[in-house]
């Protein structure tokens, strides 16, 4: 392994020894939240210290037997002996490179998925329609709940907009590289001469903010409407104004929830998904001012950048930013995008683990 990653390595489990030192120690005044503070801590970093310890102790004992294998009595055995502590070395290797990958803070915090029809009128509304039914469908296999959050259906059948929230095991991790144009290259039903058309969906992909995330939202900066909520709601919201929309008349940021069952409901829920775009937008403008490396590990995310073309008539579904195509679009369509996720995973890490070595 290099110097540098060594330096840091080295650094962690003297760290590691600090907090066990505290966190044995009695004496002065208890202080919970530090005491918590310090648990979490030593329980993120107890994994690489404990990898980090076997490697070098492995280095140790690779100098030991290179003693050994002067020792023409002991050569063979010394020998075998080197073998087997070189793999182990690289295996040792490999585990720390991955622990050394920055995690990102997010990965286990639930999401809201907003999908809007882009350019190609109702083609392009059925195809935001697919997006939603595939997403629903690999999370709901992955048993994940989806929630509609608001919507706004297409006479031709999909959306001009719908906007759900996803929660279980990692959503984040499974969705964050799903925001940008989406394009659909097909035949539309209504196509009377067979001819191919082109459409494009956007995605944005948000994460759940706690609480305690510090995101200034003053009453004064808010514009709050109600109305009468359609859709999936049942007679009850068509009857009664509980949807409410939340304009942020700062930043020009609009949402809304309206398949709650009460007004209040609906106004916790819109303030939800204002807090988790502020934050995104936050983020973004972060990462783009520090040279992050969280969003260019597979492009920005940007709802103007093309991440993937689903191909009908050459039955193939491409994302341009691994440059990877996979057949049976069906399938992908129906939710079978486990191999995509898993291939932009891959690639993240890659580039992340690239940087850290950097």
């Amino acid at each position: 392994m290099d110097e540098k990653a060594l330096e840091r390595l080295e650094s962690t489990s003297r760290r590691f020894d600090e907090i066990e030192a505290a966190l044995a120690s009695t004496g002065g005044t208890f202080d919970q939240a530090a005491f918590t503070a310090l648990v979490k801590e030593r329980a993120r970093i107890e994994p690489t210290v404990g990898v980090y310890r076997a490697y070098r102790a492995t280095l140790e004992a690779l100098e030991e037997n290179a003693v050994l294998v002067r020792d023409p009595e002991m050569r063979e055995l010394a020998e075998d002996e080197e073998r087997a502590l070189r793999a182990r070395r690289e295996k040792l290797e490999g585990e720390l490179s991955e622990l050394l990958i920055p995690k990102d803070p997010n990965d286990e915090k639930g999401v809201f998925v907003e999908i809007r029809a882009g350019a190609g009128g109702d083609e392009a509304a059925i195809f935001a329609g697919d997006l939603a039914r595939m997403y629903a469908r690999f999370a709901e296999a992955k048993r994940m709940k989806v929630s509609v959050v608001s919507e706004s259906q297409s006479e031709a059948g999909g959306y001009k907009e719908i906007v759900f929230s996803i929660e279980g095991e990692s959503p984040y991790r499974c969705f964050k590289h799903e925001s940008g144009v989406h394009r659909v290259q097909r035949v539309p039903a209504t196509e009377a001469q067979g001819r191919v058309h082109t459409s494009t969906a956007t995605v944005a992909v948000l994460p759940h903010v706690d609480e305690n995330v510090d995101i200034e939202i003053k009453p004064a900066d808010l514009q709050i409407d109600t109305y009468k909520a359609s859709g999936a709601g049942g007679q009850y919201v068509n009857k009664t104004e509980s949807a409410v929309r939340i304009t942020h008349v700062p930043s020009g940021v609009i949402v809304a929830s309206q398949q709650e069952r009460s007004q209040q409901q609906n106004r916790e829920r819109a303030m939800q998904m204002l807090r988790s775009t502020l934050y995104e937008r936050r983020e973004r403008e972060r990462e783009e001012a520090t040279g992050s490396l969280r969003r260019s590990q597979v492009g920005t995310g940007d709802r103007s950048e093309k991440i993937r073309t689903y191909n009908f008539p050459q039955d193939r579904v491409t994302d341009h930013r691994t440059n990877n195509n996979y057949g049976n679009i069906r399938a992908i369509v129906d939710g079978d995008i486990g191999d995509i996720v898993d291939d932009l995973l891959r690639d993240e890490r890659a580039r992340l683990l690239a940087g850290s070595n950097a």
